[in-house]
């Protein structure tokens, strides 16, 4: 089979930056690609004291008092959505939540038309998933708000790379550099890996990427990591590995020749877990394919951190919704 056709970087130039906005006040999370080291840790560490407070049961904040936010989901979402929802709560702000079915845009209404009445109700931050590449920094060029991207085709998702990092920064006693991550599965289309190799670069951190041909760009390598074509080679000697989910549509798009040959040549098993070093840990974003991607008993097993990636999603995504609404990461705390 020929090698994927998706590019390896499917938005505009500018699509990745955690920026100001031109409106002033407002902040945007877009992406990772081209943030700095420093404004990543300061996130992490932020993330790391609102996990504290959260641990301790029943915290909550007036911090973001009288600030609404929006979750605009045009696709999908169970994770994402309810940790922005809980943080969101959490932080002590007001919050609605719609998809495409029932609102104006299943009634044929532009997108932007949707969103700039919905800013127009003095919504101050808008948080948006969308099947299509360069919707969050689209809308971050039309509306007087805070936009932050919860996931936008095949190009990034950049709080779950926050919260992928931040739960390896745990697993590697904080430490990154010289450190080693495998990321398995469909490169092509995955928002997650792309977020993962920014992020991971940005602190610096060697990222190794592992699929079949058919799914993972020829220009990969221009994202800031090494393509690999044997998945033992990827893992050996890894400090983790991260398993990408595998959506049926890639089989019915002539991409994979089916699920069980996929399973056998790029499954995280146990046998290929232990290629890696004795201390790496095994991370997923979710939702998993049991017994495809990723056998029962390594998500399971001793290594793998997958539950404790999504209790980190909602301290980072905390420290997210801080720094757009204040600038500062912890305001909340």
């Amino acid at each position: 089979m020929d090698r994927a056709t998706v590019s390896a970087r499917p938005a505009p130039a500018g699509a990745g930056f955690f920026a100001a906005s031109a409106s002033p006040g407002r902040r945007h999370l877009l992406g990772l690609e081209g943030v700095s080291r420093a404004q990543i840790l300061e996130l992490l560490d932020a993330a790391a004291l609102y996990r504290e407070r959260l641990q301790s049961g029943g915290w909550q904040s007036d911090a973001l008092r009288g600030v609404a936010a929006c979750n605009a989901f045009f696709e999908d979402s169970t994770r994402t959505r309810i940790s922005f929802e809980l943080a969101e709560q959490r932080l002590g702000a007001m919050h609605v939540t719609f998809g495409v079915a029932g609102t104006s845009v299943s009634k044929g209404e532009t997108l932007l038309d949707t969103l700039k009445t919905v800013n127009s109700m003095q919504v101050e931050i808008i948080i948006v998933r969308h099947r299509s590449a360069g919707v969050p920094h689209f809308l971050a060029q039309h509306l007087d708000a805070s936009v932050v991207n919860a996931g936008d085709g095949a190009h990034e998702h950049p709080t779950q790379g926050l919260l992928d990092l931040m739960t390896l920064r745990d697993a590697w006693d904080h430490r990154f550099e010289d450190r080693r991550i495998a990321i398995i599965g469909d490169i092509a289309h995955s928002r997650v890996a792309r977020s993962a190799i920014f992020g991971l670069n940005a602190v610096g951190a060697n990222v190794v990427v592992c699929g079949p041909r058919t799914l993972v760009p020829e220009e990969v390598e221009s994202l800031g990591c090494t393509h690999v074509p044997r998945i033992e080679d990827a893992l050996a000697d890894a400090d983790a590995a991260m398993g990408l989910r595998i959506q049926r549509e890639r089989m019915e798009d002539g991409l994979l020749p089916s699920m069980a040959e996929y399973t056998r040549n790029w499954g995280l098993t146990v046998e290929r877990v232990r290629l890696m070093k004795e201390e790496a840990v095994v991370i997923h974003p979710g939702p998993m394919n049991r017994g495809v991607e990723i056998m029962p008993d390594v998500a399971d097993g001793g290594r793998s951190v997958i539950f404790y990636q999504t209790a980190n999603g909602l301290a980072v995504r905390c420290a997210v919704l801080a720094w757009c609404a204040t600038g500062d990461a912890r305001a909340a705390l």
